[in-house]
């Protein structure tokens, strides 16, 4: 089903791209319409980006009289007195910016949010994490779209600033990709519900305020505000052709660290959103299917995870009972979802790196790359889901930020990295040896020299699991 979801998305992609688009907008050549804007940027303990982010923010071009910025500052660290320093020297370049501390975290990111949304004056709110790099002409680009009163936010898209520093670098990226353009765009332009991703977008303050609020009940308050708003009929806008460039992390521990509040937010925003889209008497039926199928993104992992652990007692079912055989041929049937997920991430590829057969052959290696190291996070990931299913609450842990620009940057030195592995590393080793176990019993089973139709899946989970385990272990990017 979620792969039938992703073709029916990857055709909504195609014929988006042959649309024009006539929305309304702002004319900013007329003073009168240039809204007022509040930026808002939530940190904690953002010691090695904060300066870059503050000078990057302090060149964005709007009129200075119509613009302000708020750096919602959670931190507690030595970046506090660092931050506080330099804001004090854009403020002497007479840009409205305020240095605002809380004395807790409560809500986390979604409470700073909240807590600086008391005193915005702006009637839209951008918003940036520590690692976004917003182009000057941002602001141009993406406010004027909300002339159409109807739109509650504008998103753009997510750009790599360090894409090819690793391989870990380049999965990220890999997926990343296939959201910001086939999921994003797919989604928007037939209306279904998509989501606010967090930061590098901006809303109407109406909308905020209509939809309920920031709420810190979810490890994903984005995904949650977002379909809160648009069960309220406020309409998304998304922009693929504004990208906003970002570091991605570069040590395992931290991508670990976001891909587990990510899953384990998708599941909470399940549990907390299922009956009020299934309820809701002004969504269409086709867009509910897709918003449950997307809220139920993340629980993907424990499909995977479960036909991964499965699939070696299978192998010696399918060849001890004779009689199951035409079960087994049925089921592999499904193989056909990992080749629809090979298609539509071509369309993808083919966007953002131009065909050819030069550039396919590049994407065959890029994909299974992707799929193998994406399956290494298979357990790590399901225990993130269910939790999230379970309603196990845990802290907002956030990813710690490097500084680092395209294949430059040294990170070993930073203090936020997470320096000892969790038991479930010591797993997914355990499972690294379990599908090499998986491999050599396709040599041995079976009476007509072995069966290796399961063979390259469980080489590609040996890769996957091995890899997270190894670069775990030994933290390094």
């Amino acid at each position: 089903m979620y792969a039938l979801a992703q073709l029916n998305l990857l055709l909504n992609y195609l014929k988006s791209r042959k649309k024009v688009d006539n929305s309304e907008k702002f004319d900013f050549s007329n003073t009168n319409e240039i809204p007022f804007i509040t930026i808002q940027l939530p940190v904690y303990n953002e010691l090695y980006v904060m300066e870059r982010l503050l000078k990057n923010i302090a060149k964005l071009e709007y009129p200075r009289e119509k613009l302000e910025i708020q750096v919602l500052d959670d931190s507690t660290d030595e970046s506090v007195e660092i931050t506080a320093k330099l804001i004090k020297e854009i403020q002497s370049l007479g840009i409205d910016i305020q240095h605002t501390r809380r004395s807790n975290r409560q809500g986390f990111k979604a409470g700073a949010l909240k807590e600086g949304l008391k005193t915005a004056k702006g009637e839209f709110i951008a918003i940036f994490d520590a690692d976004f790099l917003p182009e000057p002409d941002w602001l141009y680009k993406t406010v004027p779209y909300f002339k159409d009163s109807k739109i509650g936010v504008v998103q753009t898209r997510w750009g790599h600033i360090n894409r090819d520093y690793s391989t870990l670098t380049k999965i990220q990226a890999f997926a990343l990709d296939a959201h910001f353009t086939l999921e994003q765009v797919g989604r928007n332009s037939q209306g279904h519900f998509i989501n606010f991703n967090g930061t590098a977008g901006v809303w109407r303050k109406e909308c905020i305020y209509d939809a309920g609020n920031w709420e810190g009940d979810t490890l994903t308050e984005d995904l949650d505000l977002s379909y809160r708003a648009q069960l309220k009929n406020w309409k998304f806008k998304y922009l693929e052709e504004v990208i906003t460039p970002a570091e991605l992390p570069v040590v395992i521990s931290a991508a670990r660290s976001q891909q587990f509040r990510w899953n384990k937010g998708g599941a909470e925003n399940f549990q907390k959103m299922m009956k009020r889209v299934i309820k809701s008497k002004n969504v269409p039926f086709k867009t509910k299917i897709h918003s449950l199928l997307h809220l139920l993104n993340s629980s993907m992992f424990t499909c995977i995870f479960l036909v991964a652990v499965l699939s070696v007692p299978m192998l010696y079912i399918k060849n001890e009972y004779e009689h199951l055989k035409v079960y087994f041929y049925v089921m592999s049937f499904f193989v056909i979802s990992s080749l629809i997920f090979f298609v539509c991430y071509w369309f993808m590829f083919k966007a953002i790196y131009g065909g050819g057969f030069v550039k396919f052959i590049k994407y065959i290696g890029s994909f299974f790359t992707f799929f193998s190291i994406a399956m290494g996070f298979s357990l790590h990931n399901t225990i993130a889901v269910l939790e999230g299913h379970l309603g196990k609450k845990s802290e907002f842990i956030r990813t710690p930020k490097f500084n680092i620009n395209g294949l430059k940057g040294e990170w070993k030195s930073n203090k936020y990295i997470k320096k000892k592995p969790s038991f479930h590393v010591i797993l997914e080793g355990i499972l690294a040896i379990y599908f090499v176990f998986g491999m050599y019993s396709a040599f041995i089973v079976g009476d007509q020299g072995g069966d290796f139709g399961l063979f390259p899946f469980h080489f590609m989970l040996f890769i996957g699991f091995s890899y997270v385990f190894l670069k775990s272990i030994f933290s390094k990017a």
